[in-house]
């Protein structure tokens, strides 16, 4: 059997690479796509993504106070909940703390910026990964189209991990939807920016499909899992955690 809950880590060591950004919008899209119920939790002690959430109307995704030592109880406690993917926001820095956070990761993805401060500073994350031996993505963020240096940045990514095939380029709206807690699929549904967000959703989403597959020996194809329903252990639907009103 396939598990029930699949735990995906955004981690970056580099500052402004977009982890808070994609964090939420995969967030959505995963909601929009029909992978949810889906909760999102802010390590970071800045709190970014908890602000967002906070000023967001819409009820999904659902969000989880926690911290990093009551994270193994949080996943824990979300799992009979009936959630069916779980987003970690990381901070920007390379900690111990760090390290256990991606433990707990069916997927990590390290979004990076095509340049050179961001291509030297994915080393110290790949390294946690690596010693975790957990499956990672490199995704290539913030790009500016048709510019050589993009297509340079995902090739020498690529020496490193798998790169996804979606690059999300630089466009003032992807900051305009998140001030008021909304995504670029929620501002601008027909828009470029959304599209990218689609297509990367639907790679990630495959390629822990595929993990988890062989994991579990599975043979046959997507279309036969029984994907619908989103109920706890109760019989219940899948309780939300409640908005969180930061100090």
């Amino acid at each position: 059997m396939l598990p029930t809950m699949r735990v995906i880590v955004f981690a970056s060591q580099k500052g402004g690479s977009g982890k808070t950004t994609l964090s939420g919008h995969l967030a959505v899209q995963a909601e929009r796509s029909g992978a949810g119920p889906v909760a999102l939790i802010d390590t970071d002690p800045q709190g970014s993504l908890a602000k967002w959430w906070n000023v967001r109307e819409a009820n999904e995704p659902a969000f989880i106070q926690s911290v990093f030592s009551n994270l193994f109880h949080d996943l824990d406690h979300a799992r009979n909940e009936g959630f069916r993917l779980v987003i970690i926001d990381t901070p920007p820095a390379i900690t111990r703390a760090i390290s256990e956070v991606v433990s707990f990761a069916d997927l990590v993805v390290l979004p990076t910026r095509p340049s050179p401060h961001d291509m030297r500073a994915v080393g110290p994350t790949v390294d946690i990964v690596e010693a975790r031996k957990k499956q990672m993505v490199f995704v290539v963020n913030a790009a500016t189209a048709r510019a050589r240096i993009t297509s340079e940045a995902a090739v020498a990514l690529s020496q490193h991990g798998t790169v996804a095939p979606t690059i999300i380029n630089h466009r003032v709206d992807f900051a305009a939807s998140m001030i008021d807690g909304r995504t670029v699929m929620e501002s601008n549904p027909k828009g470029k920016s959304a599209q990218e967000i689609e297509e990367l959703w639907t790679y990630l989403e495959d390629r822990l499909f595929r993990t988890e597959a062989v994991n579990a020996g599975w043979t046959g194809d997507r279309d036969a899992l029984d994907v619908a329903p989103q109920m706890n252990a109760l019989g219940r639907k899948a309780q939300a955690f409640g908005k969180r009103v930061l100090q």
